[in-house]
């Protein structure tokens, strides 16, 4: 795969951009801002892998995005870059068992509150995807498509998206049938025919249509 030529003045332009939310905090006097984001909250499949990273200040990193928006191999290059340039990276599972008890989307609050604890560093501000989540004592902001808006929660998004992707290519080895290696969990064509003619298997979320549908057909009366 050619990864393709960016124009530089171009990229200058889109990363300012990205980084206003950053800067703008930066100018109030704090200085270690966590950006936190989800990846797999909609599948049916596995955990919601809950990513938190503190970028350093002033650090700009070439072609960082929405994960959504990356082909796999820049994403994979940017989780390295991540990775390693990073003041602090964490990622957290929310498992299965957690999701169906809690429900998806207060088991993610639950799990994104546990990525930012894991940080090696504590924090002064926090940003975050979408999800309005309250922090005690750390000052944070919520902002509707931060994974695209904020430098911050886009390098989020590329831990969990990338750590998620990893887990997919694994549960493909264990179940081959489903075809997690192409559809993630998520409700596809093929995936939904699979389980219509394979049953549902030990990480499928029991709570999740069409897997509930089957487990409500099945109980006895």
């Amino acid at each position: 795969m050619t990864i393709r030529k960016i124009n530089p003045d171009a990229e200058r332009v889109r990363l300012k951009k990205l980084y206003q939310y950053e800067n703008q905090i930066y100018n109030q006097g704090y200085k270690l801002i966590t950006g936190v984001d989800e990846a797999g909250r909609g599948s049916l499949v596995g955990p919601v892998i809950v990513g938190a990273v503190i970028l350093p200040p002033n650090f700009y990193l070439e072609r960082l995005d929405d994960s959504k928006k990356l082909s796999p191999k820049i994403r994979d290059k940017l989780y390295d870059e991540i990775v390693y340039n990073a003041i602090s990276v964490s990622s957290i599972a929310v498992s299965v068992e957690e999701i169906d008890k809690l429900n998806v989307y207060r088991a993610t609050l639950k799990g994104m509150k546990k990525a930012v604890a894991a940080l090696n560093v504590q924090p002064d501000f926090v940003l975050i995807d979408a999800m309005e989540i309250y922090f005690k004592n750390i000052p944070h902001q919520s902002i509707i498509h931060g994974d695209a808006l904020s430098a911050s929660i886009a390098a989020a998004s590329i831990i969990a998206k990338v750590t998620r992707d990893r887990l997919a290519d694994d549960w493909s080895k264990i179940y081959p049938r489903y075809g997690f290696e192409k559809n993630r969990g998520y409700g596809t064509k093929e995936h939904l025919d699979a389980i219509k003619n394979f049953g549902f298997t030990d990480i499928h979320r029991r709570t999740f249509s069409p897997v509930k549908d089957m487990l409500q057909i099945t109980l006895p009366l």
